[in-house]
């Protein structure tokens, strides 16, 4: 189904996305505060549009399976292997974050 494709890699992007303001945003925070503080909220918030699109995509996987039963094999594999993934990347993202929280 493209329309999980097109959710997975929005979900992906976000978790980059938050990852990169968080780890800019523990590089900063010695010299520019104020601006590593606006970087650490806009990574909190990349990390909520994530799991508001990995909520989208669940309901939508739900609605699927209310129409037409269970998502094919080949989709639920792949929705796995991106989903692992996804998990893997925010566990980076959260130990910047955390990092910034520490220093």
């Amino acid at each position: 189904m493209k329309l999980i494709q097109k959710l997975s890699e929005r979900i992906e992007d976000e978790i980059h996305d938050s990852k990169c303001y968080a780890k800019w945003a523990v590089k900063e925070k010695a010299d520019h505060r104020n601006l590593a503080e606006v970087l650490y909220a806009i990574s909190l918030d990349e990390m909520k549009h994530a799991m508001s699109l990995h909520d989208a995509t669940a309901t939508v996987i739900e609605e699927y399976r209310r129409e037409y039963g269970d998502i094919p094999e080949t989709m639920k594999a792949v929705y796995d292997y991106l989903h692992e993934r996804q998990i893997e990347k925010a566990k980076e993202a959260k130990e910047y974050q955390e990092m910034y929280r520490e220093s």
